[in-house]
């Protein structure tokens, strides 16, 4: 009999991307796939082989969120102000869509970006009546723990463990206060579809529920947690297949060999805005002994301002062949961007200070595998300073090395499909 799994994604590239991943690996080994998503994924999803189910309108939003605003925040005021309009107001008719699709045809596992919270509508049953859960996390793990900081802060860990975890409890008591609105809205939505409430745990942790908590990243790039969930597991990033590679430009092949080259890039999301990083790097770098390769991910180069005379820009490069020659990386912090970044071996420049980079942009700096400028909207001195820093000093290559290497020889999709699959085996002998 064929298994059929389900996938379940808010319609963000960088959430649709890693499970797409997974799916076609479940499809590879004959399983019957869905994916749920928004509309303008129809395409990359049924392009990718696997069948598209379409959110509804009210749940179809995340794209939109954020488009054109002026100011962005960080911490605290990025999660109560963002995550209630990102992601629980649009749970609700994602939770409904979710139970229509299951009662039309079950599936055996509901794979979930940790960010769908319509998923919650299955905890709502016994285990054992309910399909497998597996949540994909996208992003950096948001499980609370003594050990860590409630997430959003953007805090590291201290070094010593006792102080740390004294500064983590008191951190935790206000983040719940400030956080009130948050866990609030959390709770009417659970409450709304039967689903256990949060019962004064971090609004985060509803994520724990699922059988299998998956983190498409490596070990050496989290917190260390010593009371990590039981069922949580690193699978290394998940790469997207190239099916059209991207062509070089003309200038590529002409870069100097013997001068480092640094990468700028503000990704495909939040790439409206140049001045953000792009230019102040270009402004940092101009008068340096580099080169500088720029990408708009995917705008004209015409909307670039003038560049100097050691810069060059493509809409697209071929990453691969780019990072095998970068030195380092300047970036708003995308969670994929990174990983490949650190698959191939580039220390990085990190400038996130809105969504989940906050958070992404402290394990850089925890990992040590590059600079923390702490905000999204750095000056050319502190890109200048960070540059020079990762240049001079040989102990980031070789750390993000070590992620690399760790990288290299995670399970990624095929690993986690192994897992699904035995539990499936486990529940079938149960009965």
């Amino acid at each position: 009999m064929t298994s059929s799994a389900l996938l379940c994604s808010m319609p963000a590239v960088g959430h649709v991307g890693p499970l797409l991943v997974v799916a076609q690996e479940l499809k590879r080994r004959g399983w019957d796939v869905r994916m749920l998503t928004g509309k303008n994924y129809a395409r990359m999803v049924t392009q990718a082989g696997i069948r598209f189910l379409e959110l509804p309108p009210e749940a179809d939003t995340l794209d939109g969120i954020g488009a054109g605003d002026d100011e962005r925040d960080r911490g605290l005021a990025t999660i109560n102000r963002g995550v209630e309009r990102a992601f629980v107001e649009p749970a609700g008719p994602a939770a409904v869509r979710l139970e229509e699709i299951l009662r039309e045809e079950p599936a055996d596992v509901v794979l979930h970006d940790m960010t769908f919270l319509g998923v919650q509508t299955l905890f709502n049953r016994p285990r054992t009546r309910r399909p497998v859960t597996v949540m994909c996390g996208i992003g950096p793990a948001g499980f609370s723990s003594r050990d860590t900081a409630p997430y959003g802060l953007g805090i590291t860990p201290l070094r010593v463990p006792v102080v740390n975890r004294l500064r983590n409890a008191v951190l935790g008591v206000t983040a719940r206060m400030v956080l009130r609105p948050v866990h609030q809205a959390m709770d009417r939505f659970l409450a709304s579809v039967g689903a256990p409430q949060l019962k004064g745990a971090f609004f985060m942790d509803a994520l724990s529920r699922s059988d299998l908590l998956a983190q498409f990243t490596v070990a050496e790039f989290e917190y260390p947690r010593s009371d990590a969930p039981w069922n949580l597991r690193f699978y290394g990033p998940m790469a997207t297949a190239v099916t059209q590679p991207t062509p070089a430009p003309a200038w590529f092949d002409d870069l100097d060999p013997a001068l480092p080259l640094v990468h700028v890039t503000q990704g495909t999301v939040a790439n409206t805005d140049y001045s953000e990083v792009i230019i102040p790097t270009l402004e940092a770098l101009a008068d340096r002994p580099v080169q500088v390769a720029v990408t708009t991910g995917g705008r004209d180069v015409s909307t670039l301002p003038p560049l100097p005379a050691n810069a060059f820009a493509a809409s697209y490069l071929p990453y691969d062949e780019l990072l095998a020659r970068t030195s380092v990386l300047v970036t708003n912090g995308g969670y994929g961007g990174l990983h490949h970044a650190m698959r191939h071996g580039v220390p990085i420049v990190i400038a996130g200070d809105s969504e989940d980079k906050v958070e992404t942009s402290a394990r850089v700096q925890y990992a040590r595998v590059g600079v923390n400028l702490r905000t999204g909207r750095p000056g050319p001195d502190a890109v200048r300073a960070a540059v020079e820093r990762i240049l001079d000093d040989p102990r980031y290559a070789a750390n993000v090395q070590r992620i690399g290497d760790a990288i290299a020889v995670a399970p990624g999709a095929p690993g986690l499909v192994d897992d699904i699959e035995r539990l499936l085996a486990v529940r079938a002998a149960q009965g």
